[in-house]
């Protein structure tokens, strides 16, 4: 199965986004370089997203199901 790698702002947003995946996994970054740094090596080691996007505070993990959004 795909796993799924992101960043935002706010992690109850996204994960209810996302649609409340049963393996959400997240942590919370100090810097916004901090945040980008992991968000490439996770998408480098095989992760999907699209990365870039406005927030950083906290990065967000899921296996992508059926009843995922991605």
């Amino acid at each position: 199965m795909a796993k799924y790698a992101g960043l935002t702002n706010d992690p109850v947003e996204r994960k209810q986004a996302h649609g409340n995946p049963s393996d959400w996994a997240q942590r919370s970054f100090s810097t916004e370089r901090e945040a980008r740094q992991w968000e490439k090596n996770m998408h480098d080691n095989g992760y999907q997203g699209a990365g870039g996007g406005e927030g950083w505070r906290y990065g967000y993990t899921y296996t992508i199901t059926r009843s995922t959004v991605e």
